[in-house]
């Protein structure tokens, strides 16, 4: 027995322990992931034979441990859980990329999604109409501002018209309702989000046709309604084919209350005419006020979408994850963030839910992996490990000190 074989127990002990303390005080750090040191045994070469005596112990790697931590609700909807595998990929001031579980994010000062280090989410942007270019990885910068009006070009209808009334004939008398027989309005709005109220009226002229009367507010103070459009429509014997699908609509300006709106599509391709009531059963049109961001969502694959103050969303761009083959072989950096490596491989990209990555929880974060009570039974082992090599070189030194008195 010589000194080496128990020294070197210590130092590798004594590693472990820094390891076990290291994942004692990293069990609240949320991404944080366990570790392990790796022993193995020492041998000198020599040209003798196999049953040479052991030289001792080394720490042959401390390896990090990529399980599952525990998912906790934060309800900060900037705050990001991984639920599977993968990495957030991001890059630091340097343009070094990082990888990191930690999804504790927030915006900058210009719309950046940072975490706590400055280090910038990447993702796929969108481009001016909101469309995602996915061809195209950058840090990903979120709308900080409203956004701005949009003219009505298209309003869509899909009603039924009571085959039961009776023609009315004559000419249409607005404030009269015995001149037509139903009328329903929609909202739509100018190049400046404007609004303007634009009524359809209803008049059933024969059996199976009707007139049409499209109207916009009255401009001119009499409180009659500005006339904008008539059209006759009839159907077939079983009250379906419109003749008339789609109208287009040309709004003049209504002083300071609204800007002209030209050629606006009116669909009326869902009209129909059966023995029902008059019901409108859906409407829409494609213009809007302008409005302020007031939330930002992030979807389980992803996708970034603002919500502002006029009920519009938008699409602001995707979270993309990214994998290794060796999560092992990834050099820690500190901060919970790891860098690629030889060991690790180069990253495989990816939205989340794709191949082998996992989906997101907003408003969540991934907890430390770190069992505390494994942790703390590994101390008691180690420790007693750490007792038993002093107690070698206790002993060896006892040997050493019966040698020296031998006369």
């Amino acid at each position: 027995m010589s000194f080496q074989q128990g020294l070197s127990g210590l130092n590798a002990t004594s590693k472990s322990l820094e390891v076990i303390g290291n994942n004692i005080a990293n069990a609240g750090t949320y991404g944080a992931k366990a570790a392990r040191a790796e022993f193995a045994d020492l041998y000198a070469r020599s040209l003798g034979g196999a049953n040479a005596a052991g030289i001792g112990v080394q720490v042959a790697n401390i390896a990090q441990q990529f399980s599952q931590g525990g998912i906790v609700s934060t309800n900060n909807l900037m705050d990001v859980a991984i639920n599977g595998d993968g990495f957030f990929q991001m890059q630091d001031t340097s343009g070094q990329m990082l990888y990191s579980r930690n999804g504790q994010f927030k915006l900058d000062s210009d719309g950046f999604i940072v975490n706590g280090a400055g280090h910038r989410l990447l993702g796929y942007p969108v481009d001016n109409v909101g469309n995602l270019v996915t061809q195209v990885r950058s840090q990903l910068q979120l709308p900080t501002v409203g956004i701005a009006p949009k003219a009505t070009e298209e309003i869509k209808f899909e009603m039924n018209l009571d085959s039961r009334k009776t023609a009315v004939a004559g000419a249409i008398d607005y404030d009269d309702p015995a001149t037509y027989h139903n009328a329903t309005s929609v909202r739509i709005y100018d190049a400046k989000g404007q609004p303007v109220d634009v009524t359809l009226y209803f008049q059933k002229t024969g059996t199976d046709s009707w007139n049409i009367y499209t109207t916009a507010p009255d401009v001119n103070g009499d409180g009659t309604p500005e006339q904008i459009d008539v059209s006759a429509v009839t159907f077939d014997s079983n009250g379906l084919n419109p003749s008339v699908t789609e109208l287009t609509l040309n709004i003049p300006g209504g002083g300071a209350a609204y800007d002209p709106i030209s050629n606006i599509k009116l669909d009326l391709s869902g009209l129909t005419q059966f023995g029902g009531n008059f019901g409108v059963t859906d409407v829409s049109q494609d213009g809007y006020a302008p409005g302020q961001l007031t939330q930002l969502t992030i979807e389980e694959d992803g996708v970034i979408t603002a919500r502002y103050s006029n009920s519009m969303t938008q699409t602001a761009g995707q979270i993309e994850l990214a994998n290794f083959r060796n999560p092992q072989g990834l050099k820690s950096m500190g901060g919970n963030v790891w860098a690629s490596s030889f060991a690790s491989g180069d990253p495989i990209a990816g939205v989340p839910g794709s191949a082998t990555l996992g989906l997101l929880k907003s408003g969540a974060l991934e907890e430390s992996n770190v069992d505390m009570t494994a942790e703390l039974v590994n101390m008691i082992t180690v420790q007693r490990l750490y007792q038993a090599n002093a107690q070698t070189i206790k002993t060896q030194d006892s040997v050493l000190q019966t040698l020296v008195s031998l006369r």
